[in-house]
């Protein structure tokens, strides 16, 4: 026994020592850890996180509030919504007062259990899309979400788990951020149940990245509450509804401890897809499980046949209620304040015999401007306050009050030493600015903030600036140009903030792939036909319409005759390859795609003059893109002089008003299309609520329009499209919930004679051959208006803006098409092609690039722009 005894206690001393050895190495490792700080030196600059590439952010990290989607409401009394009210909640109040008892079905058939090897993973904005029709197909899917916060201020959602009865889909939200608006329409659909499992915060996590809005829920959380069950996990219900062993399934670790996995990874380890998919993958078993369960218990309960789906109908008033919480962005009266005041009162708490370092008047106000610039720093680089600086080492720098930068960085290690990256990167790169903190070198809080603000993102700022804290530095402009900034001072950080709105910009709208891919397409018998992109020959190997010759670079050979040859034209511009860069300056690092001649005047030419045309699309960079659009618009006002047809419209008649009024066409009939389009729009959104006198004004202005006669709130509805683009239109009609018809070509047939489709790039007269014009402009009827003295009488469903050049435009091709035919059409071309040259002298235009080019195309037997095809399909 004794000896037994003197083993046990020679492996405690040793267990002991051992520790305590580790714990020492330890702290010899983080103490010799030693960053010096630079004015260069804040880790962004070489540490760029998955976020930075977001172009779009709904929540940046401002002190402002979150602004919620707008989708308008059009009362009875002609009001609207508050402004940050959900934009949903007539939808979801419906589901809430008449829940759909039939609806309560989530599986169809026989469903195995068992999770098959194969998912789809979802990062492309096709295969999005692709997602979002299929889901729209559903009754009902599954929906689960994972949530990176450690590294990012305010989070962001880096994983979407859907699941159908046949699939499981994992979205990558990262690389899919900018344009996950594509699934809102199927999340806000009523008729389509969405299954989540503790949706309290992924509803508004979607909510705060890309303005989803969850309609017509079914938690099988609040379902758990409702049977009253001893658990609610997902664990939990995994196990004992489908018989699933989290611990098994996972292997290496616990189902729990997934949730804290780093989902920001690419790719996802094999252990984290498995997790993924079981958060979404069975839920649907599930609900349908537990809907039974709350049908048989409102059978046993319920003392008449009236109310035996009670139970499941509170479970769904439970579900549904969380779909009405709205995110909000949390404020405070001084940033970190709240957290100080927390920890101050905890550290008093948690130390009665020393409670007079918490009392002391220094260690209260440190541990003030310690959080403060804690906050602000965590919003500057995107980080998480606790990863910038824990709890523990404010506590620790306000009780020790260490003097030099070293004993600084030891008292964050030794007071973090659980952690293993301690101190953190925003320390290791501002630890200079710590010391003067803690020192009390900046002054009073009140000025702590806009200080470090301007040395981090100033003129001269350490750190870079992105879409997250860009509206930080302008929300605080008005206390960096405090009575001590000097006129210089202030008119260099308007110049700075306007180069720094210019490189978001560019990070914004450039173009963030190679344009060209250079890939070739030769003919049969082996001539080149033109060089285009990865994607035109993918359509034509996909339908057998070629064969691979090259691999490196890529080259097909089509398997038929194609319409049209280069020789056809005497221009050798598409055999020619391209560069990826500015034509103008030949920068590399930016470029946006310019149209040499002008959307308004293009989207009117003949189809053959203008479909599928890459000669006058080029590349310029931001500064040359300004020159070139600065003398455009410099030469519209020639053309507008020239021709006698006005730029812009000055006065804006109904035209079935015009018709009956003798007056119609005088030089003051109408109003102001922008005159019309605002009044319009106060009249409807606060006509009740305003001054009698001013909603007066604004009828007669509106009743100008209508050639002075009376006007309803439908004459109001329609009077606001006045002067809209066809975007702003469909936008609009899109909130009111109103169906957009718009007549589109077949796209189903193309210029390729052996096939029935047209390919995703160009035939062989150019490199773009995507059906449809460059222009961007919709197929929706033509403007129908009749000009006079920069007057239009204006007839609705126009697919152009009367606040744009659109009817000038149309105008002018008119003209030139009825004076000169297309031989007016083509010398216009090239008169705006010298305009693009003489701004800019380009130094880097393609090979083959010319002034004269005809600008000329045929179409194919099959293409939608054969005149015989149109006559046959019309």
């Amino acid at each position: 026994m004794v000896v037994n005894e003197k083993v046990k206690l020679a492996i405690t001393v040793a267990s002991l020592v051992a520790a305590t050895i580790l714990l020492a190495a330890e702290y010899r490792r983080r103490r010799r850890r030693k960053p010096t700080s630079s004015p260069s030196s804040c880790y962004l600059h070489s540490d760029m996180k998955p976020q930075f590439g977001f172009k779009r952010v709904l929540a940046d990290n401002s002190y402002s509030g979150f602004k919620h989607l707008k989708k308008k409401k059009l009362e009875d009394g002609g009001g609207e919504k508050p402004s940050n009210s959900h934009p949903y909640e007539s939808e979801i109040t419906v589901l809430l007062e008449s829940p759909r008892l039939d609806e309560f079905e989530f599986l169809r058939g026989e469903y195995s259990l068992e999770m098959s090897g194969s998912y789809v993973w979802v990062e492309t904005e096709s295969e999005l899309k692709k997602l979002a029709e299929t889901l729209a197909k559903e009754k009902v899917f599954a929906v689960d979400t994972e949530q990176h916060s450690l590294r990012s201020f305010l989070g962001f959602t880096a994983l979407i788990q859907i699941s159908t009865q046949e699939e499981d889909f994992l979205v990558d939200t990262i690389a899919l951020h900018d344009v996950m608006s594509i699934l809102r329409p199927v999340f806000s659909n009523p008729d389509i149940c969405k299954v989540f499992h503790g949706a309290d915060n992924d509803v508004i996590w979607l909510q705060r990245d890309f303005h989803i809005y969850v309609v017509n829920m079914f938690d099988t959380a609040k379902a758990c509450e409702v049977l009253a069950k001893p658990q609610r996990s997902l664990a939990y219900l995994l196990e004992s509804v489908c018989g699933v062993s989290t611990n098994k399934l996972l292997q290496l670790r616990s189902y729990s401890s997934m949730k804290r996995e780093d989902w920001r990874q690419r790719p996802l380890s094999e252990e984290m897809v498995r997790y993924a998919r079981t958060d979404a993958h069975y839920l649907l078993y599930i609900a349908d499980s537990m809907t039974a369960e709350l049908k048989q218990l409102g059978i046993e309960d319920s003392s008449s046949t009236d109310d035996k789906f009670s139970f499941l109908l509170e479970a769904s008033r439970r579900s549904n209620m969380i779909c009405l919480q709205l995110y909000t962005k949390e404020t405070e009266d001084f940033p970190g304040n709240a957290a100080a005041s927390s920890l101050i009162y905890r550290h008093l708490n948690g130390h009665e015999d020393n409670s007079s370092i918490s009392l002391d008047p220094k260690f209260q106000e440190l541990v003030r401007e310690l959080c403060a610039w804690r906050d602000l720093m965590a919003r500057i680089h995107d980080e998480s306050t606790r990863y910038v600086l824990s709890d523990q080492a404010v506590i620790a720098l306000a009780s020790n009050q260490p003097t030099t930068p070293e004993q600084i960085h030891d008292s964050i290690a030794q007071a973090d030493l659980s952690s293993d990256s301690s101190p953190s990167a925003v320390i290791c790169s501002h630890l200079d600015d710590v010391h003067q903190l803690t020192q009390h070198k900046l002054g009073k809080l009140d000025v702590i903030l806009p200080l470090v603000l301007d040395k981090c993102l100033g003129t001269e700022g350490t750190c870079p600036i992105s879409v997250f804290n860009y509206s930080l530095l302008i929300n605080f402009n008005t206390k960096l140009t405090t009575n001590r900034s000097t006129p210089k001072r202030r008119n260099n950080l308007k110049r700075f903030t306007r180069k720094t709105s210019r490189d978001l910009f560019v990070k914004k709208f450039s173009c963030k792939a190679p344009v060209y891919h250079n890939c070739r397409i030769y003919a049969n018998d082996g001539r080149l036909l033109c060089y285009c992109d990865r994607r035109k020959l993918e359509w034509y190997m996909s339908r057998g319409l070629a064969k691979l010759v090259e691999e490196d670079p890529l080259a097909i050979m089509l398997l038929f005759e194609p319409k049209g040859r280069p020789e056809d034209e005497g221009n050798d511009f598409y055999i020619q390859s391209k560069k990826n860069i500015c034509v103008g300056c030949g920068e590399g690092d930016h470029y946006l795609r310019y149209r040499i001649i002008p959307s308004c005047y293009r989207v009117h030419f003949p189809e053959h003059l203008k479909s599928h045309r890459s000669h006058d699309i080029v590349l310029l960079c931001v500064d040359c893109h300004e020159v070139a659009h600065a003398a455009a618009e410099r030469y519209k006002k020639e053309v507008a002089k020239e021709f006698g047809i006005p730029l812009f419209v000055r006065r804006v008649l109904d035209s079935v008003e015009c018709e009956s009024s003798a007056g119609g066409d005088s030089e003051d009939a109408g109003v102001s299309p922008l005159h019309l389009r605002t009044a319009a729009m106060a009249l409807l959104r606060h006509g009740n609520r305003m001054p009698s006198s001013r909603r007066e004004e604004l009828l007669q202005t509106v009743k100008m329009y209508y050639g002075g006669r009376d006007i309803t709130e439908e004459d109001l509805e329609k009077a606001l499209l006045i002067g809209m683009s066809p975007h702003e239109r469909r936008k609009l009609e899109r909130k009111k919930g109103v169906t957009v018809s718009v007549k589109q070509e077949n796209s189903n047939n193309g210029s390729v004679e052996h096939s029935e489709e047209a390919p995703p790039g160009g035939d062989m007269n150019g490199e773009i051959i995507v059906v449809g014009d460059d222009s961007g402009g919709d197929a929706a009827p033509e403007l129908n208006d009749t000009q006079c003295n920069g007057n239009i009488l204006h007839q609705q469903n126009s697919k152009l803006s009367l606040l744009g050049h659109g009817p000038h435009g149309k105008q002018v091709v008119e003209y030139l098409l009825k004076e000169y035919g297309e031989d007016g059409v083509r010398d216009f071309c090239q008169r705006w092609r010298k305009v693009f040259v003489d701004a800019l002298h380009p130094r880097h235009l393609p090979g083959g690039w010319d002034v004269t080019h005809s600008g000329r195309r045929d179409f194919g037997e099959f293409s939608v722009y054969n005149p015989t095809k149109k006559v046959s399909t019309g």
